[in-house]
């Protein structure tokens, strides 16, 4: 602040930093805060690593795998809010029922999104990503086993081959096993005959949502908002390059298979926990 009060003013550097008045005549108030504690600094580093994701509970976790620094989650909660280190909350999806329709392939899922083993049941939908030059379409398919992607495309269209390419993708990535339930919506693309021709070709077992149902298939639902709330949280639409978009779900990925704890998982990662079914 010091540095560059000769050259701005108080509202223009507060500004840039995003710290509000009050927060920071408070600080001189008060005076230039204690030395950080070993547990502070280990927090701080933490929620860096995770480019601020996590919530209190995880991060606890973490500190402890991490660090073997073993704190009560309301300590943790407390040094985060001190340090302004909380994630960013995912906003709740409102619902109104849209009624029944004809169901193409039966609900063989019923809401139970639990797996006893890999490649017993897979979920995959279509999201819009809309940070790049034009708008691009991610597929994506989930186990529900452990939460792991197994596979995604990304592309400039949302048409048939775009789902039929993922569907591929992940056969190849799993040694194409057999009697797996896909678990998809009623989209256009899903009921298709030629995706409905893999699915039957490939050994696998169709189910679907009914129609105006997000709830049916909330796990793909909730990762693709995940990635939209962490890894383009502070990116504004149509401000990045297709490939710099590429690159960030390339990496949001590869971070949520291999760094991303679950609560669900025992607080491991979905390959972690993958690991130990082998």
């Amino acid at each position: 602040m010091e540095t560059y009060r000769e050259t701005y003013t108080v509202t223009a550097i507060l500004s840039a930093l995003s710290v509000a008045r009050s927060n920071y005549y408070r600080w001189l108030a008060e005076g230039v805060a204690d030395a950080l504690t070993f547990e502070e600094e280990a927090i701080i580093a933490l929620c860096k690593k995770t480019k601020y994701r996590l919530g209190h509970r995880k991060i606890k976790k973490r500190l402890k795998k991490e660090y073997k620094i073993d704190r009560h989650r309301n300590t943790v909660q407390r040094i985060m809010q001190k340090h302004n280190l909380q994630c960013r909350v995912k906003p709740k999806r409102k619902w109104k029922s849209q009624g029944e329709s004809v169901i193409v392939a039966p609900d063989l899922l019923q809401r139970n999104f639990m797996a006893s083993a890999p490649n017993e049941k897979w979920v995959t939908d279509i999201t819009y990503i809309q940070y790049g030059s034009s708008t691009l379409y991610l597929s994506t398919i989930l186990d529900l086993f452990n939460n792991e992607i197994v596979a995604y495309k990304l592309d400039d269209h949302q048409q048939t081959a775009l789902v039929t390419d993922t569907l591929k993708a992940a056969l190849e990535a799993r040694g194409n096993p057999e009697g797996v339930i896909i678990h998809s919506d009623q989209g256009s693309v899903y009921t298709s005959f030629a995706y409905q021709d893999l699915v039957k070709q490939a050994h696998l077992v169709s189910s679907m949502s009914r129609r105006g149902n997000c709830w049916d298939n909330a796990v793909i639902e909730s990762f693709h908002s995940s990635i939209k709330s962490e890894e383009f949280q502070f990116v504004r639409f149509n401000s990045l390059r297709n490939i710099e978009v590429a690159a960030k779900v390339k990496d949001y990925i590869q971070y949520y298979n291999e760094e991303r704890i679950l609560e669900k998982l025992g607080y491991l990662t979905p390959k972690e926990f993958g690991a130990m079914a082998t």
